[in-house]
């Protein structure tokens, strides 16, 4: 999956960008208080693409 497309679906579902890191970016979903990191490569392998849309709650 790419990772622009991950992103979209993590906003539609309210989840929005903590911060940025040097490999990953943190996202948080303000309803339930998780936190999941998100790999800054232009693709995402689709296990862990939803993995982390599962995580939060985005699925």
């Amino acid at each position: 999956m790419k990772r622009r497309d991950l992103e979209k679906k993590l906003r539609v579902a309210g989840c929005y960008l903590k911060r940025e890191g040097a490999s990953h970016s943190i996202w948080i979903n303000p309803k339930t208080g998780i936190t999941e990191t998100v790999p800054r490569h232009t693709e995402v392998k689709g296990n862990l693409a939803k993995k982390i849309l599962k995580s939060l709650g985005a699925d």
